[in-house]
């Protein structure tokens, strides 16, 4: 073939690639051509379509590279379990009855923990009252307890969902993935809560962080990202919950269900104790018990908050608007008391009642002049600490059985148990019962 400029160009038969790339296809003796140079042009594909064809003439059945190829396909389906997927468990309704319960446990845990939050720091528009007594201990033995429950129930539901992990492709559109984030915030929170949460109950703090600050705030982080979950999976909960889904449980998805809200069961049996009474002999792992101190756990010592002896130069100070007014112990004993059964319930879940005997809290308010319900700022020997001075609400100040107390269970207080004196009162955290008491001061 003669070019430009009169040089001649030869040109070779194009190559089956080349063909294939351009769109083109060899001319075939059975088109009724009879081996006739005869070319038909297709439409032109798309690239991925090209490297698609490529792909499976490079890698074509039966080839080295095809076998190498089947072989790796393989493995990798073993690797990420994708030919375990089978078991019934992995369907929408157990995973939408896991999660219902889920639900239920996290917001009794959440709801507790956040009214747990504001006692120990009340906002200027938050109310506690003093009764019933019992109230704290319940409110707090509940987050607890929702939150020991809700363990096995996250295994539970991670395990009906982990296929869709390995789901491809792993991002399908924007929402898909904003989804996918969301679900990780999620799981990463609630295993932070229930894990710290764990190790808060048995006094245990391996990190360097405050406890109470980054679980009060991460709390808010997993319930948000379990509000969203909901929102979203809300239509395939409400379809999986109908009484024609439930029905089409089967024995095996049933058993499922009945061994995760067993296991929940059994956890919160051996663990439920501290909180529940009528528990206490049976829950293997519970951490407190009423084998304590004059019948009475202790959770901080006077050895640990550097409190190791008080003589009799002690004097407790009440500051009010008539001024500082003094009181020894002795004077104290003189002083109308008051006894009363009364229970401590501290933050990590444990309670107990005990019988104690002191001044009413409102008879000192009133030798200094103050009024009925004024409150109080509640000062400790201990020297540091976070909690070695507290504010005490005139809801409290105002109750009678809000104790300065001197007596546990009919004896002198020990000094683990706030000798010479320690606040008692109803419906409040064992945390904000001050021990070692040395001075009332009352807030304008």
């Amino acid at each position: 073939m003669v070019g430009r400029k009169g040089r001649t160009v030869v040109r070779r038969a194009p190559t089956g690639l080349t063909k294939l790339l351009r769109g083109r296809k060899d001319p075939s003796p059975d088109d009724g051509s009879r081996g006739a140079v005869a070319l038909r042009v297709r439409a032109r594909p798309r690239l991925q379509d090209r490297v698609t064809a490529l792909r499976e003439r490079v890698f074509r059945p039966g080839t080295r590279l095809g076998k190498l190829k089947d072989r790796a396909d393989r493995l990798q389906d073993k690797a990420f379990g994708l030919l375990r997927f089978k078991s019934l468990v992995h369907d929408p309704k157990v995973t939408s009855r896991v999660g219902t319960w889920l639900g239920i446990a996290f917001t009794i845990c959440f709801v507790t923990g956040v009214i747990s939050h504001f006692i120990q720091h009340p906002a200027a528009w938050f109310y506690w009252p003093s009764r019933p007594i019992n109230l704290y201990r319940i409110t707090q033995g509940a987050h607890v307890i929702s939150g020991v429950a809700a363990i096995p129930l996250l295994i539970a539901k991670l395990w009906t969902v982990y296929p869709k992990l390995f789901e491809r492709p792993a991002v399908k559109s924007v929402l898909h993935a904003l989804e996918r984030i969301s679900i990780l915030v999620l799981a990463g929170a609630a295993f932070f809560e229930l894990a710290s949460g764990t190790f808060n109950a048995a006094q245990n703090y391996p990190w360097s962080f405050f406890f109470t600050t980054a679980h009060y705030a991460v709390a808010w982080i997993a319930f948000g990202s379990l509000v969203v979950h909901v929102a979203v999976k809300l239509p395939l909960i409400r379809e999986s919950l109908t009484k024609e889904k439930r029905r089409e449980i089967d024995v095996s998805r049933r058993a499922f269900l009945r061994t995760t809200g067993l296991t929940s069961g059994v956890a919160v049996l051996v663990f439920g104790g501290s909180t529940i009474p009528f528990l206490r002999n049976v829950s293997a792992l519970s951490e407190r018990s009423n084998d304590g101190l004059q019948g009475l756990p202790v959770n901080r010592t006077a050895k640990e908050a550097n409190v190791q002896t008080v003589d009799s130069s002690w004097r407790l100070e009440v500051v009010g608007p008539n001024g500082t007014t003094t009181f020894s112990r002795e004077q104290l004993q003189t002083m109308r008391q008051t006894t009363a059964e009364l229970p401590i319930a501290c933050v990590e879940g444990w309670s107990q009642t005990a019988t104690w005997t002191g001044v009413p809290v409102m008879d000192l308010l009133a030798a200094v002049g103050a009024p009925q319900g004024a409150s109080l700022r509640v000062s400790s020997l201990e020297k540091g600490g976070l909690y070695n001075s507290t504010t005490l609400p005139g809801t409290h100040t105002a109750d009678p059985l809000t104790l300065l107390a001197l007596r546990l269970e009919g004896q002198v207080l020990d000094l683990d148990h706030g000798y010479p004196c320690r606040i008692i009162a109803p419906s409040r955290p064992g945390v904000l019962q001050t021990k070692w008491v040395r001075k009332l001061e009352v807030i304008a």
